[in-house]
């Protein structure tokens, strides 16, 4: 039973494909049969010849100074104390953020290009 199975979808996908390959005949047959274009005019879209494929790389590029501002974490310690009813607190951390401008001079920045078409129409 499971191989009748397998054959019949066998069967049923090679009738499938045989059947896009027929439509797909007739729809060149028809298309064939118009007037042609000249040879020597090129689609507005076929750039084949003058587009290359550039693999993704890593890039250098020059950044000039400039300012930036950045976070900063500041942790404070409170100590431990006794309050003038004689009640103990204990000490503790404090986080407190902010942020403070910094000078970066000119430097090299790599960034990653990723790979594309390069059309350029000469």
């Amino acid at each position: 039973m499971r191989t009748s199975i397998r054959v019949r979808q066998l069967l049923a996908g090679a009738a499938t494909t045989g059947l896009l390959a027929g439509g797909a005949a007739v729809g060149l047959a028809g298309t064939a049969s118009a007037s042609p274009a000249p040879a020597s005019v090129v689609s507005g879209t076929q750039h084949h010849a003058t587009c290359q494929w550039h693999k993704g790389h890593w890039e250098k590029k020059w950044v000039k100074a400039h300012w930036e501002k950045k976070p900063v974490h500041h942790k404070t310690w409170h100590p431990g104390h006794y309050d003038h009813h004689g009640t103990w607190h204990k000490g503790y951390w404090e986080d407190n953020y902010s942020y403070t401008w910094v000078y970066v001079p000119a430097h090299w920045e790599h960034h990653w290009v990723k790979g594309h078409w390069d059309c350029r129409h000469r």
